[in-house]
């Protein structure tokens, strides 16, 4: 049994760069290959021992709650038609009774905000946070990854990656005192700080490890970078209490809040299906030009 057993998944984002999509469905829905995207991040969760989950939602976020839901009419239509592929595809959908519960984030204040609309249901305990924007391809899911690492080492855990510099404008920063294969002992976070006065290039992305004093944290600090209150933020204030370790997981994150990471991802995890790898990796190879695939 892990030690981690709640995670919470802010979900309340507009989706606006997936825009006219996401005018009706949330952004969490659009489906990666066949999945969609917050099936990967409940998956991943899952997989490092979760039991727990919290998403904290906003007004249209429906269909994440019913996505999760039994839908009694179809299995009774797929069953007596005999659709038993069709039937063991929506066995991951299914949760216990009682492991989800939605919060109602009714403004958009910012992750920290997000996360602290969670402190009652993860009560006095570490909790996970997973964004589902970032997607992880890994041969281990990268909380699993953290969720040992953070057996040993406690305090705070933050996944991290390199990133080019100019791109550090975009990302919370690891200010690294020293390394130790894959964990960096922290000695500051900064939230998008220009390229010239980032501390390092190893940046924050979206798996937390959380110890629950982030909560006391998250009501003392103000609105930090673009007004809201930053997460970042809270775990700084929180370093010398508590102490913060960067994670270097291995895999690929890819940005599923972008158009190009999305198309990226699909690309990337359809590759990894026997059965569309094939006929998809020949059609690629075709388009090595603008408008050179064949219609």
């Amino acid at each position: 049994m892990s030690h981690i057993r709640k995670a919470v998944f802010p979900v309340a984002g507009m989706g606006t760069r997936f825009l006219p999509a996401t005018k009706s469905i949330p952004k969490e829905m659009l489906p990666l290959v066949d999945r969609p995207l917050i099936q990967y991040a409940v998956d991943e969760a899952r997989a490092a021992g979760i039991e727990e989950f919290i998403f904290v939602t906003a007004a249209g976020k429906g269909a994440l709650e019913d996505y999760f839901d039994t839908a009694a009419a179809l299995e009774q239509r797929l069953t007596a038609n005999g659709k038993t592929a069709a039937l063991a595809a929506l066995d991951r959908t299914r949760m216990a009774e009682g492991a989800l519960s939605f919060v109602r984030q009714n403004n958009p204040l910012g992750l920290g905000h997000a996360v602290r609309l969670a402190a009652r249901l993860i009560g006095n305990e570490p909790f996970a946070v997973l964004l589902p924007d970032d997607v992880i391809r890994s041969p281990q899911g990268a909380l699993s990854q953290m969720v040992a690492a953070h057996a040993e080492h406690r305090g705070h855990m933050v996944a991290t990656m390199d990133v080019p510099r100019a791109a550090t404008s975009s990302y919370g920063i690891l200010d690294v005192a020293n390394t130790r294969g894959r964990l960096a002992q922290a000695r500051g976070l900064v939230e998008k700080p220009r390229p010239e006065n980032a501390p390092s290039t190893s940046a924050i992305v979206g798996r937390y490890i959380l110890e629950p004093s982030i909560f006391d944290r998250l009501a003392d600090i103000g609105p930090g970078a673009g007004g809201e209150l930053q997460l970042t933020d809270a775990i700084s204030a929180d370093l010398n209490r508590t102490g913060v370790t960067g994670f270097r997981f291995d895999g690929t994150r890819f940005d599923c809040g972008s158009v190009q990471g999305f198309v990226q991802a699909t690309v990337a995890f359809a590759l990894d299906r026997p059965e569309l790898q094939r006929e998809l990796g020949a059609f690629l190879s075709d388009c090595t030009a603008p408008m050179s695939c064949a219609a």
